[in-house]
């Protein structure tokens, strides 16, 4: 029970990664704030969480004896990210962790010239300023305080190139130099903040299998729809199961990694390592 007495908060929490975290959380004694836009976004080629698959994390967490507190938040917006965790706070008191889940994977599936300027402007909103109003609001009680470890949710994407995925791929690797930055800000007020970057995920909401297919051909491996010919390329020949990442938030969250800060932990079985 890592995370006994803790509050942690999680954004992206309805499905996929952020679901796997917020289950594993509450599995080691923590108390969740469980945020979600709980709508679609447009220009988003694949369908987000809702309010009643955030509703089911939270029965997911609370059977393992967790208080939990829902609510929507747009990170894209400053207020709607201060009002969720002005609620969490109201209700929870101080705020021993953050994970930095939500998050797009698009544009994507074709080069940078034919990305638009929307959509490119929508990718940095959501993937990497999203994450940098969370720790923008969240820091300086924190560092208050002198205790608090932030968790980025990156991706390899943050660590290499994929082709046809420029926007995704700025964003990540934007979000684990903010990392960076931020562990350096706040070291000196006992404020931890580090990243996990996942391979390909198996069951998360993105659209997986067009993204494993640009993947494959980055390889030069052979493209099917089938996620069978990506696992081949896989040293490990697996992807990536969602509470696998889960076990490295948590990891980072407690007090085992008291001294891990502005940290990438790399969680692909072995995919950034040729």
């Amino acid at each position: 029970m890592r995370l006994t007495g803790k509050v942690v908060v999680v954004t992206g929490a309805s499905r996929g990664l952020g679901r796997a975290t917020a289950a594993a959380c509450a599995a080691e004694g923590a108390d969740l704030a469980l945020f979600d836009l709980c709508e679609d976004l447009p220009g988003v080629p694949y369908p987000l969480g809702t309010a009643s698959q955030l509703e089911h994390t939270a029965a997911l967490c609370r059977a393992s004896g967790a208080a939990v507190l829902t609510a929507r938040c747009d990170v894209r917006d400053l207020r709607s990210v201060e009002e969720a965790v002005a609620l969490a706070e109201d209700r929870f008191g101080p705020l021993d962790g953050v994970v930095n889940n939500a998050g797009i994977a698009a544009p994507s599936g074709r080069p940078a010239h034919e990305i638009g300027e929307e959509e490119w402007a929508l990718m940095i909103d959501v993937d990497l300023s999203g994450a940098w109003r969370m720790i923008r609001t969240v820091g300086k009680a924190m560092s208050a305080r002198r205790s608090g470890s932030i968790v980025n949710i990156a991706s390899t994407a943050g660590l290499v190139g994929y082709r046809h995925f420029a926007g995704y791929v700025a964003a990540k690797h934007g979000l684990i130099g903010l990392t960076k930055a931020a562990a350096l800000d706040y070291a000196p007020r006992k404020v931890r903040v580090n990243a996990v970057c996942p391979g390909s995920v198996r069951d998360t909401p993105t659209a997986e299998g067009r993204m494993l297919a640009e993947i494959a051909r980055a390889l030069d491996v052979p493209v099917s729809e089938h996620e069978e010919t990506f696992v081949a390329a896989q040293p490990m020949n697996a992807l990536i199961e969602p509470e696998d990442v889960a076990s490295a938030v948590v990891y980072l969250l407690s007090d085992d990694a008291r001294q891990v800060t502005g940290s990438t932990l790399t969680v692909d079985g072995g995919f950034t390592a040729r």
